[in-house]
């Protein structure tokens, strides 16, 4: 039992990067850049639930243009 809690935990840590990955380049599309876009270190070291993704700061210039970004998606 236990190899499977951790071929889920390994199959999380690589969804979380390629979501964190994903997340980094949409915002730099619509020029944003949260500075401190990540995996959440804590959240990682156990196997579940899956890792947790730090958004981070960012300058009120950069919340302002996400905030503008999602107001008119979809």
């Amino acid at each position: 039992m236990k190899t499977d809690g951790k071929q889920h935990a390994v199959a999380c840590i690589e969804q979380a990067e390629d979501t964190v990955k994903e997340l980094r380049a949409a915002l730099a599309r619509g020029g944003n850049t949260l500075p401190s876009l990540r995996m959440d270190p804590s959240s990682i070291a156990r196997e579940t639930p899956c890792p947790r993704i730090a958004l981070g700061g960012c300058s009120v210039d950069a919340a302002a243009r996400l905030a503008a970004v999602l107001r008119s998606a979809p």
